[in-house]
């Protein structure tokens, strides 16, 4: 699936007589785990790797812990079989496709996770005389990512789930790399990318990200990236342990039929990539 953001700018495509600057993706990330003894590290995991401009996050499904099984495992070994494969590809030519199903044929560990892996690449016109760039993603689940432009979403990934709190999953009794959805989105200098797991998006509205990001990023007072991540799930931290927030996880809870009040507590995961030139 490729996406074009209707009426919103776009720097327009260079020549490659007269080259734009190659851009890349700064990348900072927070992730902030679910108090838990037994489990002290979370079910969430990721993956960034700067010099192929790729990024990659998981979260194991916590329903595994009924059956005595550590799902966080399972997604530790998904991303570092992503991180491997991406790796072995080279500079420039990242697959996510060809990366997930790898890492999802070398994972061994019970359990099941959500994956979103993308990366920033480089493309050239029909004519081949023009450049321009995108994210190239895929997700399964209800992980995945939101793109802002000029401090605005301009989109989101959807959400898979097989019913309410029931998200596509990776595993061997579960879903296959098949089920991905695969998104090339058109991306410009200055565009902020939030890649996050359900931890971030069933506590925090779109609109509640977009604020930090309004907040945080203008010309003169741009945060870093790891700040611009830090700020984003203290947020969604703080939601979540609200027994009187207003979260989206209520909203679906309740048009699902279901009765619940305030936020998810939930591992929480943040990546933020600024995409800016080299």
């Amino acid at each position: 699936m490729i996406i074009r953001i209707p009426g919103v700018p776009l720097a327009k495509k260079q020549k490659i007589s007269h080259p734009s600057p190659k851009l890349k993706m700064d990348i900072g990330v927070t992730y902030l785990p679910k108090p838990n003894r037994e489990k002290p590290l979370g079910e969430d995991c990721y993956f960034m790797l700067s010099d192929r401009n790729t990024v990659g996050v998981a979260d194991g499904v916590g329903g595994w812990s009924k059956k005595g099984i550590d799902a966080g495992k399972y997604a530790l070994e998904l991303m570092q079989h992503a991180m491997l494969a991406t790796l072995r590809q080279p500079k420039g030519s990242v697959n996510p496709r060809t990366v997930l199903n790898e890492a999802f044929q070398r994972t061994k560990s019970e359990g099941s996770s959500t994956a979103c892996i993308a990366t920033l690449k480089q493309n050239f016109g029909e004519n081949s005389n023009q450049e321009y760039y995108s994210l190239h993603a895929v997700n399964v689940g209800d992980s995945g990512f939101m793109l802002f432009r000029n401090l605005k979403l301009v989109f989101r990934s959807p959400t898979q789930q097989h019913r309410f709190n029931a998200p596509y999953q990776l595993g061997k009794k579960s879903d296959t790399p098949e089920k991905a959805e695969e998104f090339t989105v058109e991306v410009a200098t200055g565009d902020i990318v939030v890649f996050g797991t359900d931890g971030v998006f069933d506590n925090l509205f779109p609109e509640e990200i977009q604020r930090f990001i309004e907040l945080n990023c203008g010309v003169d007072d741009k945060v870093t990236t790891e700040g611009l991540s830090w700020l984003i799930a203290e947020g969604a931290a703080r939601k979540a342990y609200g027994k009187y927030s207003k979260t989206p996880f209520e909203e679906a809870s309740h048009k699902a039929g279901k009765k619940f009040r305030g936020g998810k507590k939930d591992d929480i995961t943040v990546l933020v990539a600024y995409i800016v030139p080299c």
